[in-house]
């Protein structure tokens, strides 16, 4: 089965940045994007990037558009979400998940525990 780990949320300025980390173990064939899901208490899933992850082709919302960036490590089987130019309304859970497409950048097979990100002076 494909898992997913995420690390590396905390607090952070506004302003700031951080860099995301999605450790996959179990990947198949099939497990061809990572997609990168952020929730707020009682809101909704919102995507914010997603990668192919051999071709390394990458998509995001035009919300996120130039402020988010993901890549991958595939000798350390790792995507990362580099986070720039935060504010507060960023601060929500992060989430990695694993599917054959990215499709609408918010629904995917498999889900990682998530990371807390929080934006605030």
């Amino acid at each position: 089965q494909v898992h997913l780990v995420e690390s590396g949320g905390g607090l952070v300025r506004p302003g700031g940045s951080l860099r995301l980390s999605c450790e996959i173990s179990g990947a198949t064939l099939d497990t061809r994007v990572i997609g990168w899901v952020r929730q707020a208490p009682g809101g909704g899933r919102e995507g914010v990037a997603c990668i192919h992850i051999s071709a390394g082709s990458t998509y995001y919302p035009p919300s996120v558009k130039g402020r988010f960036t993901t890549s991958t490590d595939n000798a350390k089987n790792t995507v990362y979400l580099d986070l720039n130019s935060l504010a507060p309304e960023d601060t929500d859970v992060y989430f990695c998940a694993a599917d054959s497409s990215c499709g609408n950048l918010s629904e995917y097979a498999y889900w990682g525990q998530g990371t807390q990100v929080t934006v605030s002076s």
